[in-house]
């Protein structure tokens, strides 16, 4: 089999049911959301190689096979319901996943600048390329109805990023780097 088909070269690029520009809205959202699975395939890759942070590997594949449902729920060129990968039960495991990482990590009182460890910045990446996809998606939802489960599981997906990524500083002993110009902004709600 060949990789090249020589279909594209006039610009052109095939989505499910039709032809667009390579610089359709359909595609930038796709080709985002596929962008951020490579970045989650380095951090499922910097996760799996520290005991620590096995587990969440394991989560990152998921959200791999789970990026790619999304990307194929975005390539339709007209709404095709029956056929969408991306459920409501995606997203609400990844809510528990979010907590879990939540009570993980110390809590937080300031914002605080992507890094500490290489796993940690690199989920950072992964949480802003995921906030790019977003935006593609909802410039798509102004001119085309788009899966409205695919929205709802990248606008969580976001936050996992974000509280994955202070787990495993927390997990690899790391501390957060807080950004410092910051005022206490996480205020904690007395509990008693």
């Amino acid at each position: 089999m060949k990789l090249y088909t020589r279909t594209g070269d006039s610009g052109l690029t095939s989505l499910k049911g039709g032809r667009v520009q390579k610089d359709d809205p359909h595609v930038e959202a796709y080709g985002t959301v596929d962008e951020l699975n490579s970045f989650v395939g380095i951090a499922a890759a910097q996760a799996a190689a520290a005991a620590a942070t096995q587990a969440l590997a394991a989560e990152l594949v998921e959200i791999q096979q789970e990026l790619f449902d999304c990307g194929s729920d975005l390539a339709f060129a007209v709404p095709a319901e029956q056929h969408y990968k991306v459920t409501a039960e995606m997203t609400e495991r990844l809510e528990q996943w979010i907590d879990a990482h939540t009570d993980a990590a110390p809590p937080i009182q300031r914002f605080i600048l992507p890094g500490g460890s290489e796993l940690s910045a690199t989920l950072h990446v992964c949480r802003t390329v995921c906030r790019r996809a977003e935006r593609r998606i909802v410039t798509l939802s102004s001119e085309h109805p788009i899966p409205a489960e695919a929205l709802k599981y990248i606008n969580r997906l976001s936050d996992y990023f974000f509280a994955a990524a202070r787990s495993a500083n927390a997990l690899l002993g790391v501390p957060d780097t807080e950004y410092v110009r910051s005022a206490n902004v996480f205020k904690t709600r007395d509990k008693s």
